[in-house]
């Protein structure tokens, strides 16, 4: 059997027939949205597009859903690598506790976690959110300056996120003032004038067996359009993934 093998590799090589690997599996992602502050953040266009720089990197199988309770349910996680949350709970309830449960459970269990913008201020009352997200937007505590153009630095270039990455200009909000004590790794940062603070936008969290990748922007789609962001969004989700 092992000699015929090789006798028909060998032909192909002779041939001029390669045996190509196979394509490399796609990592599932979850894209959970359907509320958010209205009307500063349209997070229906917002999830639109970040699914679209998902999709066209040629990555990722990407699904959109409304509304975080479908983390209730596991059977929805089923052979999902990494959810990614853009949304804040802002007239919608706080997750139940089999949703919370499913969630704590995805990440521990060696999966990966998106956050992105105001997504830290979601669930204020689960300890162990704030504790995965690494750093929290608490209102009245957290802000930012006017929407802006500011420069961001890429902190750790080695970061497989940040690969190919350099220092850029973003029209965005600036967010500052994120709460939290969890170890986190800056992957960039920026100069905020409003807290006279150098604040990280781009994180990672070891939590349990999993990955998390927060960043902190994309208050529109203008703020996605970058391409440094996109590229930080497609190599962030696939690192969180775990492909």
């Amino acid at each position: 059997m092992r000699t015929s093998l090789r006798l028909l590799v060998g032909f192909l090589l002779l041939a001029g027939v390669t045996l190509d690997a196979a394509p490399a599996a796609r990592a599932k992602v979850l894209i959970i949205t359907g509320d958010d502050v209205s009307p500063a953040h349209d997070w229906l266009t917002c999830a639109a597009a970040t699914r679209e720089i998902l999709k066209d990197s040629g990555r990722f199988d990407v699904d959109v859903v409304g509304g975080a309770e479908v983390l209730a349910k596991e059977a929805n996680l089923k052979d999902v690598d990494a959810i990614y949350l853009m949304v804040y709970n802002a007239r919608t309830p706080t997750l139940s506790d089999a949703a919370k449960q499913n969630l704590s459970a995805f990440v521990k269990s060696g999966k990966g976690l998106v956050v992105t913008h105001l997504s830290s201020a979601s669930f204020s009352e689960w300890a162990e959110f704030k504790a995965m997200c690494g750093r929290v937007w608490v209102m009245g505590t957290s802000g930012h300056g006017p929407r802006g153009v500011f420069k961001a630095t890429v902190v750790d270039k080695a970061s497989p996120i940040t690969a190919g990455v350099a220092d850029f200009i973003q029209d965005d909000e600036l967010y500052a003032k994120l709460q939290g004590d969890a170890p986190v790794h800056v992957l960039v940062q920026a100069e905020s004038d409003w807290s006279k603070r150098t604040e990280p936008l781009a994180f990672t969290v070891d939590y349990g067996k999993g990955r998390v990748f927060h960043h902190a922007f994309g208050h529109d789609v203008k703020a996605l359009s970058t391409p440094e962001v996109k590229t930080l969004i497609v190599q962030g989700t696939a690192w969180a993934s775990g492909k």
